[in-house]
């Protein structure tokens, strides 16, 4: 055998007798070429031979064409010997443009073969199309073509370990930041087994396990593909091969191989656990070296999740009371779905006012509290099943429908709670969940309870209330609205109208109100009844204020400088005035457009000034430094005490419109007249909003009112529409 023969075994054909064992992988060569006795002397020149302990298996394609359908299809062809001239005179230079450039692989070694070479130069061939080598068919003696088919297979050999490599060190890199910042031994589980697979070159058929200090069984972590479904099973009820392969692994400390799978030691000094793989076959030694690497990091990884040491209480228990967690009641109200029964009610109830127990008395008292509702619920409904703690105040329970009774529920959970040394009385919101309206998964069964839970809070229903359809359209309806408040919002698609205030003594204009609306592509407008709270609710509320009052101060800047210096009023809101620094923003936006404070006016309705009084007072306080006028909208309607008006440093009153709208139609005036009356005592300004008839002015006016707003003068109206009114009133 020629040195340039070597790692070839050529077998010797007078040895018939013998047992031929056939090798468990082949180099695919396809030969190209249009003259059938090339293909036949090709492969005859060929046959028998080994390399690297696989043989070669010939494809054959007899025209360009041809080569090009079979190299588009699945395939692992190592080698090419391609013809140049077969249906036309470049076809073999089009395989190689179509394999380069189109199908772009760049593994396949290509062995250019012509009777012509000619016509078109060696070098120029070679530096112009990625091949291997180009040869004259008359020049390929046996010995020749061996010795380049070596040269084209070592060469395929290594770009093929190059690009493993690469993408093993990505896949790497790439799993490696994703487990190691996992927190769910679940999900981290499922990805290992995704990551390794690739490495590994086979399918995530695979699962993790441990044996936990103190049991004698094995447990399953988390699976993929066919084993994801065996979260915490113990392995002897999932797979005899993988529980004989992982107690083989446990027991000496090292991994094991099968045929057909791969069973790896997770190394770690606080506990057992293991990675069992269904690999399909022997990986290569290369592959075992990057899935050593790999390894480490899943042990890090696991050792982070800290699940080990209790891990069914970590997967399944709430720590804090011991009863079932989320985790829990999700995966196990799935066995209670069943469309054509009605046996059974969800129950999911939630603390209100929590947040503020554990503020106030601290988090010990809160965690005490939970404890004793706990043990309250299994006193009063003993035959509940899946009792668990689904949210941090929210707890939930199955109960079939005939032994529950609401009303003698709400009775027995009225009494207070005893946590510490307090004595608490404890409100709850109930939301209901029958067996028909269990969704197909325990997520979207929680889902639908959630939506009757919030439904409860938003009406302050006591005593519970049932999911129903309508709830969940109404949800979708408002989830809808808010997607398109936040797009429209986004797109700049909402405008400010302005409302003019007039002066009682002599209609003068003294300044406007600056209104939210939001216009839709038909031409009508969302109310601000319907869409303000929708904005609160979704977060959005702050954001929009605060564009509002830009808005505000680049109005007020533009009719200055058109020579009408009035005060444009901002609604404030209770999102607003609850972020830090509030007093401080408005500063810095006022500075920013160059509006002089006195012309800007805040309106905070009582319900912001009663939510957190000494903050509020001391922001109001900030404000009225500035020279910003403040002033409380709808004043009346927030049934507080009036003894709180005389600390609040503010200048004007607003009537709100329902204390005028029934003035001379049955309605004595006697709220409005208390509230002028009130104003005048302080030395606060009054405004009535709202004044649409001449015997309401005249009424208010009569009280001693001092500005008025209303329809009967103006209507809110766009910029445009504004000036159009200033003019008219200038002329």
């Amino acid at each position: 055998m020629s040195s340039e023969q070597n790692d070839f075994l050529f077998l010797d054909p007078q040895q018939d007798d013998e047992i031929v064992v056939e090798p468990s992988r082949y180099w695919d060569i396809l030969i190209v070429d249009d003259d059938e006795e090339i293909h036949t002397v090709t492969q005859l020149a060929l046959s028998g031979l080994e390399y690297g302990g696989a043989r070669l298996r010939f494809h054959h394609a007899y025209s360009g064409a041809e080569a090009k359908n079979i190299l588009t299809q699945p395939n692992d062809i190592s080698v090419i010997f391609l013809d140049v001239i077969m249906e036309t005179d470049d076809a073999g230079f089009q395989v190689v443009k179509h394999v380069r450039d189109i199908l772009n692989n760049k593994r396949v070694r290509i062995i250019l073969r012509t009777g012509q070479a000619a016509n078109i130069p060696e070098e120029k061939v070679i530096r112009e199309y990625d091949i291997n080598d180009y040869k004259t068919k008359t020049e390929l003696t046996r010995s020749k073509l061996v010795t380049t088919l070596i040269a084209a297979i070592r060469s395929f050999e290594q770009i093929c370990l190059l690009e493993y490599q690469a993408q093993a060190m990505n896949t790497i890199l790439s799993a490696s930041k994703y487990i190691l910042g996992q927190t769910d031994i679940k999900v981290l589980c499922n990805k290992a087994l995704e990551f390794m697979g690739v490495i590994l070159g086979c399918k995530s058929n695979g699962l993790i396990c441990t044996k936990l200090d103190g049991e004698n069984f094995i447990q399953v972590l988390g699976g993929c593909e066919k084993y994801e479904e065996y979260f915490g099973e113990k392995l002897v009820n999932v797979n005899q091969t993988a529980l004989s392969q992982v107690e083989a692994c446990f027991g000496q400390l090292t991994h094991q191989y099968t045929d057909n799978s791969i069973t790896f030691i997770l190394k770690s000094k606080h506990r057992r656990a293991a990675l069992y793989i269904e690999s399909g076959g022997a990986p290569t030694d290369i592959q075992l070296q990057f899935a050593e690497i790999f390894l480490t990091n899943i042990s890090i990884a696991l050792d982070n999740i800290r699940l080990f040491v209790k891990l069914r209480d970590a997967a399944y228990k709430d720590l804090l009371t011991g009863i079932s967690n989320r985790t829990d009641f999700i995966e196990r109200i799935d066995d209670f779905q069943n469309v054509s029964e009605n046996k059974y009610v969800f129950v999911l109830l939630d603390v209100i006012n929590f947040s503020d127990i554990n503020d106030g008395l601290g988090q010990d008292v809160g965690n005490k509290l939970l404890i004793a509702i706990v043990e309250r619920l299994r006193a009063i409904v003993p035959t509940a099943q899946l009792l668990s703690r689904v949210g941090a105040d929210v707890f939930g329970f199955l109960i079939p429908k005939s032994e529950f009774v609401l009303t003698d529920f709400n009775e027995k959970l009225s009494p207070s709670f005893s946590a510490a040394e307090h004595v608490l009385p404890i409100d709850f919101r109930i939301g209901l969940c029958q067996q028909q309206d269990f969704q197909g998964s325990g997520l979207e069964t929680l889902k639908v309870a959630y939506i009757a839970l919030n439904h409860a809070k938003k009406i302050k229903h006591k005593e519970g209330v049932y999911y129903s359809i309508d709830m969940q359209e109404k949800m979708e309806w408002r989830l809808g609205l808010i997607r398109q408040l936040r797009h429209d919002f986004a797109r700049g698609k909402l405008e400010v109208w302005y409302q003019p205030q007039l002066s009682f003594d002599d209609l003068s204009l003294i300044g406007c109100e600056a209104l939210l609306r939001w216009p839709l592509e038909n031409g009508t407008y969302i109310s601000p009844a319907v869409f303000i709270p929708l904005a609160e609710d979704a977060g959005l509320i702050v954001d929009i204020g605060q564009w509002v009052l830009e808005q505000a101060c680049q109005q007020q800047k533009r009719l200055e400088n058109e020579g009408t210096e009035i005060c444009i009023a901002v609604n404030v809101s209770v999102p607003q005035f609850k972020v830090k620094g509030y007093a401080q923003t408005v500063k810095n936006t006022l500075l920013k457009y160059g509006v002089d404070p006195k012309n800007i006016e805040l309106e905070v309705t009582e319900s912001v000034v009663m939510d957190e009084l000494d903050t509020v007072i001391n922001t109001l306080r900030e404000l009225k430094a500035l020279g910003i006028e403040v002033a409380i909208d709808d004043f009346g309607t927030g049934f507080s005490s009036l003894s709180y008006i005389q600390s609040l440093p503010i200048d004007r009153l607003k009537i709100d419109r329902s204390f005028i709208k029934d003035l001379n139609n049955g309605d004595t005036g006697a709220v409005a007249g208390l509230v002028i009356s009130l104003g005048a005592k302080l030395g606060l300004k009054t405004i009535a909003e709202g004044v649409e008839t001449q015997e309401q002015a005249k009424f208010l006016k009569d009280l001693g009112c001092d500005e008025v707003q209303g329809f009967m003068y103006a209507k809110p109206m766009p910029e445009n529409k504004l000036l159009e009114f200033i003019g008219k009133r200038n002329t």
